[in-house]
């Protein structure tokens, strides 16, 4: 019989905005909620970590920049206060989140420890560690071995477990476990965001919302944009969390500034998906697209590219739009369709709000960690 104490669950993620980190945060406030004991472990809190919830502790790497090294080493410091934290605290689950530099740290952190002390070590996969670090020769090799090492691998989509084996060899075991986002209610009114942002009565208001990484392409969402009519129809909100310089330079090389507001590294996500009438992606490879199912969670259809793991969020024509990858023409013909369409705008989003709550919320996808969790500790020896 499978123990149901609560367990003691070391968290390890890059604190940047990104869908990697976000759903470690949300995975570790979640579990913490259901009576588990949570420890993050990184070089700065988390972007969307809890900072006052019980049951949530955070444990900083203190990074050295040493004139030996030409750049400051992450990962020894990591492994040692991985292994710090699983032995002080007891540790039965030490998770981490992209494979680089996490599965490589957790991998040594255990070779430092009696394996009576050993946590369990699961590794989740989140896509530019597979796609692009994972096919790099300087890279691939060692992330294959971490996970070879590790207790158990998970990957965010179908897409993402089928990369794992080609593009990394590896003849493992991989648990596929989607992402998941558990939403806050708004603490503004869908007016009221409407008007901060300038749009005006009659404007639709288009939302993108990523780490602008050049796998984005913001390139093409900006070419997107140059290309929807009218031009006065609409605004393009993007929730920004990572550089604007390449955004708002070309969006000034295409006179389309005036069309575009840009907010940083917002917390408060839910105030602009709530006002939001359709999201736009253009990435030319995503494992999921966790910024899609939160627009999903409102109810807020998208129109994106095909690429990855997109195509197992988003249904075609029935809770949002997808577009072959690259044709900023049809992207924009169908952002303007459905901009001119607001009950099939809401057909599509109403169907993709209640796809999000019966594949993609929290209640659907934490037990499925709670009961990996359990049955690799079970299987301990």
């Amino acid at each position: 019989m499978i123990s149901t104490r609560p367990l003691r669950i070391g968290i390890t993620c890059h604190p940047s905005v990104g869908g990697s980190g976000i759903l470690a945060s949300e995975l570790g406030e979640e579990l913490a909620m259901r009576g588990h004991e949570i420890h993050f472990i990184s070089h700065a809190a988390p972007f969307r970590m809890p900072r006052d919830q019980p049951r949530i502790h955070f444990h900083q790497v203190k990074v050295n920049d040493y004139d030996l090294f030409k750049y400051p080493d992450y990962t020894l410091p990591l492994s040692v206060k991985m292994a710090e934290v699983s032995v002080a605290h007891q540790l039965d689950i030490l998770h981490v989140h992209y494979a680089v530099p996490h599965a490589t740290a957790a991998m040594l952190a255990m070779s430092m420890l009696p394996a009576e002390k050993r946590p369990r070590v699961i590794v989740t996969l989140h896509g530019t560690d597979v796609m692009l670090l994972g096919c790099d020769a300087g890279y691939g090799p060692a992330i294959r071995h971490a996970l070879e090492a590790a207790d158990g691998v998970t990957t965010v989509s179908q897409f993402l477990q089928g990369q794992v084996r080609t593009r990394l060899d590896y003849c493992g075991k991989v648990k596929i476990i989607p992402n998941f986002f558990a939403p806050q209610k708004p603490t503004r009114t869908r007016e009221a965001v409407r008007t901060e942002l300038g749009l005006v009565p009659g404007e639709a208001m288009l939302l993108h919302a990523s780490n602008l990484r050049p796998v984005k392409r913001i390139d093409l969402l900006l070419q997107t944009i140059t290309q929807i009519q009218p031009r006065n129809s609409f605004k393009l909100v993007v929730l920004a969390g990572g550089d604007t310089t390449e955004l708002t330079a070309i969006a000034a090389q295409l006179g389309i500034a005036d069309r575009i507001v840009i907010r940083e590294k917002i917390t408060a996500i839910e105030d602009y998906l709530n006002a939001a009438d359709l999201g736009i992606f253009t990435s030319e490879m995503e494992s999921f697209c966790l910024s899609i199912l939160e627009a999903m969670t409102f109810g807020c259809p998208s129109a994106a590219f095909a690429v990855g793991g997109i195509p197992e969020v988003i249904e075609h024509n029935r809770s949002g739009l997808l577009i072959p990858f690259g044709d900023t023409a049809a992207l924009a013909r169908a952002t303007e369709s459905l901009m001119a369409d607001p009950a099939r705008r809401t057909t599509l989003g109403t169907a993709g709000q209640a796809r999000a709550k019966e594949l993609f919320s929290a209640e659907r996808i934490v037990g499925r960690y709670e009961e990996y969790y359990r049955r690799l500790c079970e299987t301990k020896g």
